[in-house]
């Protein structure tokens, strides 16, 4: 199984206690901007990581990456090799094991039927069963999964995020699922004529954090840090360092 561990080496707030052991985040390799730019070094940068780094800091403790394959992110937690999991669903873990702690929501996820500006009509599921489409590597989709079993939709599945958006420019399938935060990014320095267009929305999931509980995590510290962060508004401030008013993202500050 292939593990990156990154140690943040930025600044630690003063408030950081001597000898505190690092917060340990799980990361997806599957992940793109604008939540997250995922290296051969770990995370750079994205929404995400601005949250976890944010919320490390605040906690009193360094954050350290722990990078997975999507489908290992939970095997991880429950193991005990992780402490805290970011931009998860319930409704995308329903066979959870484990004494856990869930934060309120921070994050609203628009997931969205996309396809190419040359076929950019609105559509309804109903009007595309039998058609493949473009897919991430162990996600779950939880309005389409049953279709996806019955064989009425059909899977490509991509291993990273940014990998989907190329494929269906390339017109490797008709139809694509993408959150409209990663569809935005990928459209932001395209031509009209090459930006990918919406032609249906899918759903949407309100995504939080999972935190260990454990005698080693400050769980309880971690929630109320977290509820202070979105109702200060500074969430929000965060996503929009990567998305305009408009719905066109922002180069990062």
């Amino acid at each position: 199984m292939r593990v990156l561990v990154i140690s943040a080496l930025l600044l630690t707030s003063a408030s950081a206690q001597a000898g505190a052991p690092p917060l340990r985040f799980s990361v997806s390799d599957s992940w793109s901007m604008p939540l997250m730019q995922v290296g051969r070094d770990g995370p750079t940068s994205g929404i995400l990581f601005d949250i976890m780094e944010s919320l490390s800091r605040q906690v009193g403790q360094t954050a350290e990456y722990r990078v997975y394959p999507r489908l290992r992110l939970q095997a991880a937690l429950e193991r005990g090799d992780v402490d805290v999991r970011c931009y998860a669903a319930q409704s995308w873990l329903p066979d959870m094991s484990g004494d856990y702690t869930w934060s309120l929501p921070l994050l609203n996820q628009r997931n969205v039927l996309i396809s190419t500006s040359w076929n950019s009509g609105s559509v309804q599921l109903s009007d595309i069963l039998g058609d493949h489409i473009g897919t991430v590597l162990g996600y779950s989709y939880p309005t389409l999964d049953s279709l996806f079993e019955r064989g009425e939709l059909i899977r490509e599945d991509s291993r990273l995020q940014e990998q989907v958006l190329q494929k269906l420019a390339a017109h490797r399938f008709r139809y694509a699922v993408e959150t409209q935060w990663s569809l935005d990014w990928y459209n932001r320095s395209r031509s009209d004529r090459d930006k990918l267009a919406v032609v249906g929305v899918i759903d949407e999931q309100p995504v939080g954090c999972i935190v260990r509980n454990d005698p080693d995590v400050p769980a309880q510290r971690i929630m109320r840090t977290l509820l202070r962060m979105k109702m200060s508004g500074e969430i929000e401030r965060i996503v929009d360092r990567y998305n305009t008013v408009s719905g066109n993202p922002a180069e990062p500050q």
